[in-house]
């Protein structure tokens, strides 16, 4: 992280290193939920075109 090392060298103060933080995990979280969207909507849609899956037919992952 740019702020940290920043902060370790006396440039800055540690409330931008929490600030970076704050920033990066807002991110990330951003990036989960829209995995999380991406996976729902390619079930819908396969859902939608008649598709689908047998659960007994999956194979058996032990």
């Amino acid at each position: 992280m740019d702020a940290n090392r920043r902060y370790k060298a006396g440039v800055e103060q540690y409330l931008d290193v929490i600030v970076a933080q704050a920033s990066e995990l807002a991110h990330e979280q951003t990036v989960i939920q829209l995995r999380d969207q991406r996976l729902a909507t390619s079930v819908s849609l396969i859902k939608t075109l008649g598709a689908g899956w047998i659960f007994e037919a999956l194979p058996n992952k032990k």
